[in-house]
């Protein structure tokens, strides 16, 4: 993920006739989504803290400059941190420590080594009958752990000439039945620039789901516009939306009111979370986040283990003990609220399932 968030697709000047874009719901939201950098500085005066609250009890010193993965979170995101607990569990995601410099044994640039499967400009294709489209680089917060944080998007950033190639790619490849639209975070771009994405995607007669992966409806849940509900509706094959909401306290009334506009469209809506150290490493902390998302109207999905990227090391958590966790969270919820703990691996046909460890 990039800092600038307005690099995207580009748009190919389709002639398909597009309905009209509200400018001043698009305005809103690019305008909040531009405004989610900020310096080590301005985060902790907005959340009334000093460098000095860190210095103790703490994961080690904060990384004031961290220029190759800078701060980015939306105001609204940050709105819903306690200020003045330095241990707040949303904080801790988008904290950068000095640490992450550290180079780590096991942990790597490409965790899940995605460059083999990166068979064209802005296309994964690893697993057999899906493939991962990399609509953007940019996103609308900075998660410290995320996989993709060293991902050679300057190689992934496809001009019109080039997500041709990505769609030919796909005509070809009948076994390919669900596109997954990711990056970055895709709803980074705007609805026309997804409209012609997927309008050329929906003349594949052999892609039958639609599924898009965004942070976005939790962080920036002004993001779910009525252009964009339109532009969900109208894709004519089945559609599945995963969100990412690692904490209940993530999940507010406009969080609900954005999920619920997704709902309204005839949309699937799984949520996925990662197992974080001093974030939701208790049974407490992920049977409140299952109940929240209920509440909403979206099922857990997956709960990914880390994946080893440089820069991460500090979130991780023993598979024992997440086996562990896990099995108390068995112990409390119904089946169908527990999501799968699993973790991906490089050149696996499939996420590993862990199973949970009786307690």
């Amino acid at each position: 993920m990039i800092e600038n968030p307005m690099i995207a697709l580009t748009d190919p000047n389709c002639q398909t006739e597009i309905q009209p874009i509200h400018a001043a719901q698009a305005s809103d939201w690019r305008k909040l989504l531009s405004a989610s950098t900020l310096s080590l500085a301005e985060l902790l005066s907005k959340l009334e803290l000093t460098y000095d609250d860190f210095i103790l009890n703490y994961d080690g010193p904060l990384d004031s400059d961290p220029q190759d993965f800078p701060i980015r979170a939306p105001a609204s995101f940050i709105a819903r941190i306690q200020k003045g607990d330095i241990n707040d569990p949303l904080l801790r995601q988008i904290l950068p420590l000095e640490k992450e410099n550290d180079l780590m044994p096991g942990y790597t640039d490409d965790p899940l080594e995605e460059k083999d499967y990166n068979v064209t400009p802005g296309l994964i294709h690893k697993y057999r009958c899906r493939a991962l489209l990399i609509v953007t680089q940019a996103c609308a917060i900075h998660c410290r752990y995320c996989f993709r944080r060293h991902f050679p998007y300057e190689d992934n950033r496809p001009a019109r000439e080039a997500w041709q190639q990505a769609l030919d790619y796909l005509r070809s490849n009948a076994n390919i039945n669900e596109i997954i639209l990711s990056g970055g975070d895709p709803l980074a771009v705007s609805n026309k620039q997804l409209q012609w994405l997927t309008q050329q995607l929906a003349a594949i007669p052999h892609v039958k789901t639609l599924r898009i992966h965004s942070r976005l409806p939790i962080v920036l849940p002004q993001r779910i516009d009525s252009d964009f509900i339109a532009w969900l509706k109208a894709w004519p094959g089945h559609k599945v939306f995963v969100i990412h909401s690692n904490h209940a306290n993530e999940i507010d009334g406009k969080v609900k009111q954005a999920i619920k506009k997704i709902a309204s469209t005839g949309t699937t809506i799984l949520n996925q979370a990662v197992m974080l150290k001093g974030v939701n490493d208790c049974p407490e902390a992920l049977v409140e986040l299952s109940q929240r998302l209920f509440n909403c109207g979206v099922l857990p999905y997956y709960l990914h283990l880390l994946d080893p990227v440089n820069g991460a090391a500090h979130f991780s958590i023993s598979d024992a003990r997440a086996k562990r966790i896990m099995g108390e969270v068995a112990g409390i919820l119904p089946g169908y609220l527990v999501p799968k703990l699993v973790r991906e691996l490089a050149n696996k046909k499939s996420k590993t399932l862990m199973l949970p460890t009786e307690c």
